[in-house]
C-alpha cells in the first residue's frame, strides 16, 4: 500500500476508450490440471507447482451457488492461468464456466445470480475489461473497453452504477526537454515515491463510477479527477477499496490523499463517503492519522464497518474494528477490549453481528462479533488457517481454509453446532499421494522468562531413533502471523521430505499473541526476538532427533535481515545460511526502500539522528556490521525488481561473504520482485535450496 510521485504536473484525466470484443485475449495454450508423476510419495519443487490454487470464493445472492476460481501453472509455459467454477453451497454439481488462456477475476453475481461479472483480457487490445456471462457459463460479453485496462470494479446493488479502478497518467513531464529524443529512456524526477513495489511509478489508479447495463458500460466519471493521488492504493489494492451503500445512491472509497514526502512518510489513509446525485465527497475518518481500509455498509445503510489503525506510519498496528453511525455520527471501537485485531471483516445477512478471521495463537479462526454487545464467538478453530469470510446465512458462512499440510479449499462453517464442512477437493488425490510431515505445536521458553508458540514439523516416515539435520525458518514482514500458512516457496511439507526437521517460531513482533509482544520489535531489530531465534534453535538443536551440528537458519525479508543478523552472532549454531530479499546494511535501507515511513517507524528514525538513542541502536545491530564473526556458508537470492529491500543489498552481503573468505553462492532473478512468481524462477529457487543445504548439511566437506 502507498502513493508514489514522478515529476508532477498537471494531471492527464481523460479516460480513453478503445473497441473490446468477445472471445480470446490470445492464441495461447489454455492451461489446465498438469498431469504430475508423483515418485515415492515424494513431494518435489515439480509437484508442488501442480497444486490447483483456490481464490475468490463468493456466494450467490440466495447462497445456494458459490463461485471460485481456480488456477494452474504451467512449467513449461512459464506462467499460470486462473478459471472461474461454480458450485452448489452443500459442493455438488462442480462445474467449470471458463476456458480461456487469460485469467479470469474480480467474479461477482449478478441479475440476482442469473449473470457472472469478471474482469479478464480481451481479444483485440489485451488489456483487461470488464465481462458478463449466464451462470452456465455461456454469452461471454465485454462491457468495458478502457485503453489501460480496469483494475478492479464493484457493481450498484440496484445494478445501474458500477465504480472501477483505472490507470491514469499522473503527470505531464517537460515537452521541451524531451524534444527530439523520442528514444530516450530518461525518467526526470523530483520527488518521492517514483518507484513503488517492482514498478516505475508512470501511472496511478483512479475511481470511475460509470453507468451499467448488459450494452455496455458507459459515461464513466473520475470521483477524484483533478487529484494527484491513488484509489485503489498501490500496490495491492483492489474492489475491497470501494462500498456501495445498499440504495445505491452513494459510495465510500479507500484513497491516501497525499503525494512525493508526505505519501512516502505516511500511512494515513481515510474513508470518502461520495454522493452520486450531489457529486460531493466527505471524508468520514478525518482525524485518525493511520490506515483506515476495508469499508462495509451494514445491511440496512445506517452505519459503517471498517478496519482501522491508529498509530501513524506504524503499518503493523491493531486493526480495530470501527462502526460509524451515518446519522448521528457516533464512532465506536467493537474490538477495544480484545487485545487481538480482524484482518478481514463481512456483516451477517441480518445486521446484528460481523463476521471476521483473525490471527490468534498461531492460527486463524473464524469470529463472529455482536456490534451492540460486542461479544465475540469463535465460529471455527483448529490446526489451521481460515480466510475470506462470506455470509451466506445468519448461521453460515463460505470460508477457504489451508493448513502447512495443505492449500486452499472451500468450506462451509456454521455458527449453531460449529460444524465445518469440506466442499472442494482439488487437491485431494494429490495429497493422497504424497507422504507428508507431522506438524507439532511447541512451547519453546524465552530468554525473558516467556513461552513462545512455535511449530515443529517432522519429515514424512520420521524415525525418532534418527539423527535429521534442521531448519530454523525466520519469518518476514517482521509483523506477519507464523500460522499455519501454505507457502509456494517457504513450503514447510517440502523442506521436510527433503528430509529436514523445520522449526518455525512465533518470535516477538508476530501477531496472535497481543498488541505488546506484536509492537515490541520496533525499535528493536537485533534485539529480544533475535534472542527468541536463538532459544528456538537451541530448542531444536538439543531434540534427541536433530544433529546439532547440521542446522541452518532460512528467511526472506525481514528473515532474511534475520539470518544476516544471526551469521554474526550464533556462536557456532549453524553449519548453513540462506537469505531472500534480506535487509544486509539498515543504513542504506532506510534511504533505499520507497514506503519509508516503515523503515522511519520501525528503525525509531534516520541514521544521522545521533541523539536518538532508538535509532542509533537500530542501526548499531545493522548486519553489516558484523560480517568480521560470519563463519557459516551462505546462500543469497534477490530479484532485481525488488524496490522494497533493493537486490543490492543481497549483493552485498554475498560481496562481503566472499571477500570475507567464505563459501557463498548468489542466485539473482532479473525479472522478479519481492518475490519468486514466475513457475521456472520457483522451481529454479527451490533446486537451488535444496542443493545448497544438502551440501552443507548433509555430505562431508
Amino acid at each position: 500500500m502507498n502513493k508514489m510521485m514522478v515529476t508532477m504536473g498537471s494531471l492527464l484525466l481523460p479516460l480513453a476508450f478503445t473497441s473490446c470484443k468477445d472471445g480470446e485475449a490470445s492464441k495461447s495454450k489454455i492451461i489446465d490440471k498438469p498431469d504430475i508423476e508423483v515418485s515415492d510419495g515424494k513431494l518435489t519443487p515439480e509437484v508442488l507447482s501442480a497444486f490447483g490454487r483456490i481464490n475468490e470464493a463468493v456466494p450467490s445472492p440466495d447462497g445456494s451457488k458459490v463461485l471460485f476460481t481456480l488456477s494452474y501453472e504451467d512449467i513449461e509455459e512459464n506462467r499460470s492461468n486462473a478459471e472461474i467454477y461454480s458450485m452448489d453451497a452443500d459442493g455438488a454439481n462442480l462445474e467449470r464456466l471458463t476456458k480461456t488462456s487469460s485469467s479470469e477475476s474480480n467474479i461477482r453475481w449478478i441479475e440476482n445470480g442469473a449473470k457472472i461479472a469478471f474482469i479478464k483480457k480481451d481479444d483485440k487490445s489485451g488489456k483487461p475489461q470488464i465481462h458478463i456471462m449466464n451462470q452456465d457459463g455461456s454469452d461471454v460479453k465485454c462491457l468495458s473497453s478502457i485503453e489501460d485496462g480496469v483494475e478492479c470494479f464493484e457493481i450498484s446493488p440496484d445494478e445501474k452504477k458500477i465504480i472501477f479502478g483505472a490507470p491514469i497518467t499522473p503527470y505531464n513531464k517537460n515537452e521541451e526537454l524531451f524534444k527530439g529524443l523520442s528514444k530516450t529512456t530518461g525518467r526526470l524526477v523530483d520527488d518521492l515515491m517514483y518507484k513503488h513495489w517492482d514498478e516505475w511509478v508512470t501511472q496511478i489508479p483512479h475511481p470511475f463510477v460509470a453507468d451499467f447495463s448488459f450494452n455496455g458500460i458507459e459515461n464513466p466519471v473520475d470521483i477524484m479527477e483533478g487529484e494527484p493521488f491513488e484509489c485503489p492504493m498501490r500496490p495491492f489494492g483492489g474492489a475491497e477499496s470501494f462500498a456501495w451503500s445498499p440504495d445505491s445512491k452513494s459510495l465510500v472509497y479507500v484513497s491516501r490523499k497525499l503525494k512525493g514526502a508526505d505519501y512516502a512518510f505516511s500511512t494515513n489513509s481515510n474513508l470518502y463517503l461520495y454522493s452520486l446525485d450531489s457529486k460531493q465527497t466527505k471524508e468520514l475518518t478525518t482525524g485518525n492519522q493511520g490506515y483506515d481500509t476495508n469499508p462495509s455498509f451494514s445491511p440496512d445503510g445506517t452505519s459503517i464497518a471498517w478496519l482501522s489503525m491508529e498509530t501513524p506510519k506504524y503499518e503493523s498496528d491493531k486493526k480495530r474494528l470501527m462502526l460509524l453511525n451515518l446519522k448521528s455520527g457516533e464512532k465506536k471501537d467493537l474490538t477495544e477490549k480484545w487485545d487481538y485485531w480482524p484482518e478481514q471483516i463481512a456483516w451477517a445477512k441480518n445486521g446484528a453481528s460481523i463476521w471476521f478471521t483473525g490471527y490468534y495463537q498461531g492460527v486463524s479462526p473464524v469470529f463472529k462479533i455482536d456490534v451492540n454487545t460486542c461479544a465475540i464467538d469463535t465460529v471455527a478453530n483448529g490446526v489451521c488457517d481460515y480466510a475470506s469470510v462470506s455470509p451466506v446465512a445468519d448461521n453460515a458462512a463460505i470460508v477457504l481454509r489451508h493448513s502447512m499440510r495443505s492449500p486452499n479449499e472451500i468450506c462451509l462453517v456454521k455458527t449453531n453446532d460449529k460444524e465445518v464442512k469440506q466442499l472442494t477437493n482439488v487437491n485431494t488425490e494429490l495429497l493422497g499421494k504424497l507422504k507428508l510431515g507431522e506438524v507439532k505445536k511447541v512451547m519453546v521458553p524465552t530468554t525473558d522468562g516467556k513461552e513462545m508458540t512455535s511449530w515443529v514439523i517432522l519429515p514424512p516416515d520420521f524415525d525418532p531413533n534418527k539423527k535429521y539435520p534442521a531448519i530454523l525458518y525466520c519469518q518476514g514482514g517482521p509483523q506477519s502471523a507464523v500460522s499455519q500458512f501454505w507457502s509456494y516457496r517457504w513450503n514447510f511439507m517440502i523442506m521436510a521430505a527433503n528430509g529436514y526437521v523445520v522449526i518455525a517460531p512465533n518470535r516477538r513482533g508476530v501477531p496472535g499473541f497481543g498488541t505488546e509482544w506484536n509492537r515490541q520489535i520496533s525499535g528493536d531489530y537485533g534485539g529480544q526476538n533475535m534472542k527468541d531465534y536463538l532459544s528456538a534453535a537451541d530448542y531444536i538443536a538439543s531434540c534427541p532427533y536433530v544433529d546439532e551440528k547440521r542446522v541452518a537458519a532460512v528467511g526472506a525479508s525481514y528473515g532474511g535481515f534475520s539470518v544476516y543478523w544471526l551469521a554474526g552472532h550464533h556462536e557456532g549454531r549453524f553449519a548453513a545460511l540462506i537469505a531472500h530479499a534480506g535487509i544486509f546494511n539498515v543504513e542504506a535501507q532506510y534511504l533505499e526502500t520507497e514506503e519509508m515511513w516503515f523503515a522511519d517507524f520501525d528503525l525509531g528514525g534516520p541514521f544521522w539522528d545521533n541523539n536518538n538513542q532508538i535509532a542509533q541502536r537500530s542501526y548499531a545491530n545493522s548486519p553489516h556490521k558484523f560480517v568480521n564473526n560470519w563463519t557459516a556458508p551462505i546462500l543469497v537470492t534477490v530479484g532485481e525488481l525488488d524496490y522494497r529491500i533493493l537486490a543490492s543489498q543481497g549483493m552485498m552481503a554475498f560481496n562481503a561473504a566472499k571477500m570475507h573468505g567464505l563459501e557463498a553462492e548468489m542466485l539473482v532473478f532479473p525479472d522478479e520482485n519481492h518475490w519468486i512468481l514466475k513457475p521456472q524462477n520457483a522451481i529454479l529457487w527451490q533446486r537451488v535450496f535444496f542443493n545448497f543445504l544438502d551440501t552443507y548439511l548433509k555430505t562431508s566437506k
